[in-house]
């Protein structure tokens, strides 16, 4: 192959960016099957058996609506189901996807108070606790929080949050997006006394991007009563009123065969063990990654270990270095995909996802793509990461 004509990528890609994920077979065959009314009985029984391990993964007994949309849509369809015009939401700074969340409650006339953080090391609790402290009025209507934040690698602990809420005796509704977090991370809705939940088909739960959720306590039923924020397509009173108690119009049917055997999937494999497993493989990737940040190489961006992510590792280049150049190499030479840096880490950051359907092996294939990208591209690194990652697989 010359140097300058395109080469012809053989091959499956690997694909290592953190959402959507790889998608296991079985499911994309789950998937490939003919229409079905959905108010067909044989439908009907799918549709119910996927809401009730849906609650399972969840931890809830309580109340879950289901929505055709990405994550950003359960987002929408939580905040103007619980909130009204010039309510007040303190809102946990995390990264991209917090700053992002604060601008869609803000477009829908709610008032953000955000409790900064520096992304790098993650939000004090003791600071989330003061700003309640000073709410003495209870003009805070919920608490927001990104259990992982994608963009950072960073994960905030929701049951130090559920503490400093009680601690304080602050009436605010807990609302959690859960969306790169559940089945990834260790979470218990119900354990956690979180009153919204918001998540998303296409990260930890293995299926197409297209299908979120929100699961809803019953404190946050009795709000949805007072809220008056516009809605109607995400509107839960009248979702209740539908057979499924969920969906406006048309029900996805093909994505609910999907979703069910993603399912099936996580429960055969048992939710301790896929908790364990995404904690196995995120620790290998950080291995490697803490070796390259030798001789002022490529380096975690969070610098927190309590709160490093088990979904996602975000990697900050050296200096001088364009992670967008590196991912092209990654993806065009090597034909492995990876995750960009998002708002103000845009070229900075490329981020490795190790969510979902994955194993040693195509962790280490990405690893692996990843660091002759780094030699291709003449950036600094200590040599020795990928090794390191399978000192550790193997032990």
């Amino acid at each position: 192959m010359s140097a300058t004509s395109p080469k012809v990528l053989r091959g499956r890609q690997f694909f290592a960016n953190p959402g959507p994920t790889n998608i296991p077979d079985s499911v994309l065959r789950a998937i490939d099957r003919p229409t079905i009314d959905f108010h067909d009985p044989d439908f009907v029984e799918v549709y119910d058996a996927t809401f009730a391990a849906l609650k399972r993964v969840l931890g809830t007994e309580h109340h879950l609506f289901m929505y055709s949309g990405s994550g950003h849509a359960a987002w929408e369809a939580t905040l103007t189901n619980l909130l009204s015009q010039g309510d007040t939401i303190l809102l946990i700074e995390s990264g991209h996807f917090s700053d992002e969340w604060g601008r869609m409650a803000a477009a829908h006339g709610l008032e953000v108070q955000m409790v900064p953080a520096d992304w790098r090391h993650g939000v004090e609790i003791a600071a989330v606790k003061a700003a309640l402290v000073a709410d003495t009025k209870h003009a805070i209507r919920a608490v927001c929080v990104v259990h992982n934040e994608t963009a950072t690698g960073m994960f905030i602990p929701l049951p130090e949050l559920r503490a400093a809420i009680d601690a304080v005796r602050h009436p605010a509704l807990f609302l959690v997006d859960t969306i790169s977090s559940l089945a990834s991370l260790e979470f218990r809705m119900d354990d956690w006394k979180i009153d919204g939940v918001v998540g998303g088909s296409q990260k930890g739960l293995m299926c197409p991007t297209g299908m979120s959720f929100t699961g809803v306590s019953e404190r946050g039923m009795a709000a949805n009563k007072q809220a008056k924020l516009g809605r109607y397509y995400f509107d839960w009173t009248v979702m209740l009123k539908r057979p499924g108690k969920s969906f406006i119009g048309t029900v996805p049917v093909n994505a609910f065969y999907g979703m069910r055997e993603a399912l099936r999937l996580l429960e055969q494999e048992g939710m301790e063990n896929v908790i364990a497993r995404h904690h196995y493989l995120a620790e290998g990737v950080r291995r490697c990654v803490n070796v390259w940040a030798g001789n002022n190489g490529p380096q975690l961006f969070c610098t927190n270990p309590g709160r490093y992510s088990d979904s996602v590792t975000a990697v900050l280049m050296p200096e001088g270095h364009d992670a967008e150049e590196l991912r092209r190499t990654a993806r065009y030479r090597y034909n492995v995909s990876l995750g960009g840096g998002l708002s103000r880490l845009h070229g900075r950051v490329f981020r490795i996802g190790h969510m979902g359907d994955l194993n040693e092996a195509m962790v280490l294939g990405a690893l692996t793509a990843v660091e002759m990208s780094l030699r291709r591209n003449g950036v600094p690194h200590g040599k020795g990461g990928v090794e390191a990652a399978m000192a550790y697989f193997a032990s």
